[in-house]
């Protein structure tokens, strides 16, 4: 059966565990926070993970981690807004994936 997770600072994430999902917070910030959080985003996704939630800020450090699972199937990496608030990250990356999926952008055209 698949799990859904979400990783990010503690304030953020705490919450989802009142949901049911397995929260995975990571502590460290820059340099600490690529090693952990990539070496647990590479054990969720090992471990049959159909969803990562990520918060924004954590999703920005692990952008390349994340990139490289973009094109499978599963796990569905979404980043959600943390405590700090939106930093556009989620919006841009729904974007960019209506935008292959479609062939234009679609949804947000600049008029």
């Amino acid at each position: 059966m698949f799990k859904i997770a979400v990783m990010g600072d503690q304030d953020s994430i705490y919450g989802f565990a009142a949901l049911g999902l397995d929260i995975y917070p990571i502590i460290a910030r820059d340099e600490e926070a690529l090693t952990q959080g990539s070496r647990k985003l590479r054990e969720l996704v090992n471990d049959e993970y159909a969803v990562i939630y990520i918060t924004e800020a954590l999703a920005e450090v692990l952008k390349e981690d994340i990139l490289r699972y973009s094109s499978a199937k599963l796990p569905a990496i979404i980043p959600i807004p943390g405590i700090s608030g939106n930093t556009g990250l989620g919006l841009k990356m729904v974007k960019r994936s209506v935008e292959k999926a479609v062939g234009s952008d679609i949804l947000f055209r600049d008029e």
